[in-house]
């Protein structure tokens, strides 16, 4: 009703102003005819329940470029008196820019729409609203070769806005972070924005073959800032490719990159000396694709990183040479092209660019080294080398080992033989249970990491198929699983196994033992604390078998019957499965490493080795230093030390016979 009032005193006003001309205004309305209501700012017209302002600001209009040239009919061509009987069509643009808004009909943008029908953007939306459009020279034009960024980014840097149509947000951010981006937004006026790819009106997907942005057309596009660089790369074996239509050439954006593009000093860029032979150059010319299709050998980047070259680049070295020291940026040519810098005539001012004095001698051999060529006397040389020194190695290293093998088991035997009398450490049994534990911990350790990391040493050491180590990783963890399940039923059945369960139970002293340790062989304190039949660190290390064999188990059948558990439960369940799985097979093997083989075979006290384990004996003299608590077992080894000497020379049937 507010509204429809002040139409009608606008209608009253424009009478009066007709009726003292003498009559009704039978011509086309001026401008000031329609600012009679259109200046008012409480204007409005409901669109979809939202008032919409129809103030039109005189200065605006009139600073803009259409003010000095056309009235408001020229544009409302359907208003013929003033005021207005009829809601004015939409005024279209095309009626005096044909051109563009043809080519606008046939991009993206009037392609894709919003709910409800209407183009995700139009003309006012980049040109800035429908009366105030300022020429694009003009500093205050959203069309502004420095504005361009800030116009695009309205729409394209809204996350939602482009997931609601299926796009990203990223490429308009990465642009800003990019070395155009930065230019212009230190003021450049050269750098190129988003118009100057992929253009104005007739904005195209990128692959359609009309696009600047299609591959074919990407040199060109570039081309028309970098002509120099475009000429030098069209003439390339990579821009011969891309004339030939080899949509497996690279463009200037596989290697640079599209709106990511940084200077090659940026060490974040892709083309810097740090990223442009294990990123860039890899993702084509490390792997079989172009062998396959073009006799284009496929492995010079893993050569290249064997080499001085590759391994001081991997090393830090700033000035060591990488793929475009040798083979030219954009002038890449096969090394049969007489202008390659590869090329065998030019190859030593191309390694005399490093290293100065270098002459066509120096350069008579291959940087790639990847086997044996017909008549190549460096590389079968090479061969030879390598085959007469592998052969050594293991002659040499292994009669070595042998020797030293003896020796220390003849030492080993001799060392123990003049110990004090021994006693029972771990019966039988328990040396069986120990020795199913540790063969298949180790193997499920091997086999484990080697899925892991096929690459590794110990993969490649073991030389077999996916199929052959997950049967024996899942026999290993069969094993390990029942021994789990028989030590649980010795430690219930067995009386040895219920006074080992005693025995091992921790309790406060342990906690108390612990630190006066540390403080003893600290120097802090005087007093060694004594121990039961298990110290602390053995207390700790069995309850940390039991969790992580527990542990293991669980994940272990949970990835064995993934299929199952997936549809059980949910298939993220197998992913936690996976992952602890992992660390936790990590953390038991350091903790076998650091932990037991110190208590194994780097305790000064039991060097070169605790026995135990082999034979279940230990000296008694080093148990009572070492478990003085445990009277029990002390007590039944002087009564076993007794038994055993009747008579000097003899030993009862069955005994052990004395040790000296």
């Amino acid at each position: 009703m507010k509204t429809a009032g002040k139409i009608l005193a606008c209608a009253v006003a424009a009478s009066f102003l007709s009726w003292a001309c003498g009559a009704r205004a039978e011509h086309k309305p001026k401008d000031e005819d329609c600012l009679v209501c259109h200046s008012d700012p409480t204007l409005t017209k409901d669109v979809n329940g939202k008032q919409v302002s129809l103030r039109v600001d005189p200065d605006k209009m009139k600073h803009s470029i259409h003010g000095s040239m056309f009235s408001c009919v020229d544009c409302h061509k359907d208003v013929k008196t003033s005021p207005h009987d009829a809601t004015p069509a939409k005024v279209t643009c095309a009626g005096c820019h044909a051109d563009s808004q043809e080519a606008y009909s046939h991009g993206l943008h009037a392609k894709s729409t919003k709910p409800g029908g209407a183009p995700f953007a139009n003309c006012e939306d980049c040109h800035g609203g429908v009366h105030q459009i300022l020429a694009a020279d003009d500093p205050k034009s959203p069309v502004n070769h420095a504005n361009i960024p800030a116009t695009c980014g309205r729409c394209h840097g809204q996350k939602f806005l482009m997931e609601s149509n299926g796009q990203s947000a990223q490429p308009f951010t990465s642009y800003q972070e990019s070395v155009h981006g930065r230019a212009v937004a230190k003021g450049s006026s050269k750098a190129a924005v988003c118009t100057d790819c992929h253009g104005s009106h007739e904005i195209l997907a990128a692959n359609d073959s009309k696009s600047p942005i299609y591959k074919f057309n990407v040199p060109n596009t570039c081309g028309k800032c970098h002509g120099q660089v475009q000429q030098t790369f069209m003439q390339s074996i990579h821009g011969q490719g891309i004339t030939r239509g080899n949509g497996l050439a690279p463009v200037c954006t596989d290697c640079h990159g599209i709106h990511s593009i940084k200077a090659h000093i940026d060490p974040n860029s892709s083309v810097s000396e740090q990223n442009l032979a294990r990123t860039t150059c890899a993702r084509c010319h490390e792997g079989v694709r172009l062998s396959q299709e073009f006799g284009i050998k496929g492995n010079p980047v893993s050569t290249y990183f064997d080499s001085y070259h590759g391994l001081a680049s991997q090393g830090g070295s700033t000035v060591a040479a990488n793929c475009a020291s040798c083979h030219g940026v954009h002038n890449i040519l096969p090394s049969s092209d007489s202008h390659s810098t590869i090329n065998r005539a030019n190859l030593d001012k191309t390694c005399g660019k490093c290293h100065t004095g270098a002459t066509q001698k120096f350069t008579m051999t291959r940087v790639h080294m990847d086997g044996v060529r017909p008549g190549d006397i460096d590389s079968i040389a090479v061969r030879w080398i390598r085959l007469i020194y592998l052969a050594l190695i293991i002659l040499v290293i292994g009669a070595m080992f042998l020797h030293n093998a003896i020796i220390w088991r003849s030492k080993a035997v001799a060392r123990r033989a003049m110990k004090n009398p021994m006693m029972v450490r771990m019966t039988t049994n328990q040396r069986w249970q120990h020795l199913f534990l540790l063969t298949s911990f180790i193997i499920l350790v091997i086999t484990g990491f080697a899925l892991k990391f096929p690459n590794s040493w110990f993969a490649e050491a073991l030389g077999m198929g996916e199929k052959l180590r997950s049967i024996i990783h899942r026999v290993a963890g069969v094993v390990l699983i029942g021994a789990g399940i028989y030590h649980v039923f010795y430690l219930i059945v067995t009386r040895e196994g219920r006074r080992l369960i005693r025995d091992f139970a921790p309790g406060p002293k342990d906690a108390f033992d612990a630190i006066g340790t540390m403080l003893y062989y600290l120097g802090l304190s005087r007093k060694k604390p004594q121990f039961g039949r298990f110290n602390y660190a053995e207390k700790a290390e069995y309850w940390a078998l039991v969790w992580g064999t527990g542990l293991m188990a669980v994940t272990g059948i949970m990835l064995w019957a993934k299929v199952w558990v997936g549809n059980l439960f949910a298939r993220w369940w197998i992913d936690v499965a996976t992952s602890i799985h992992f660390y936790e097979a990590i953390l038991a093997t350091l903790a076998i490493v650091v932990w037991h083989f110190y208590q194994v075979f780097l305790d000064p006290d039991v060097y070169p080795m605790n026995w135990a384990w082999w034979d279940g004996k230990m000296t008694v003299e080093h148990y009572r230093e070492e478990h003085g608590l445990d009277t029990e077992s002390l007590a039944e080894a002087e009564r076993n030390a007794a038994e055993s000497a009747v008579e000097p020379g003899t030993s009862k049937p069955g005994a052990e016979p004395p040790k000296e």
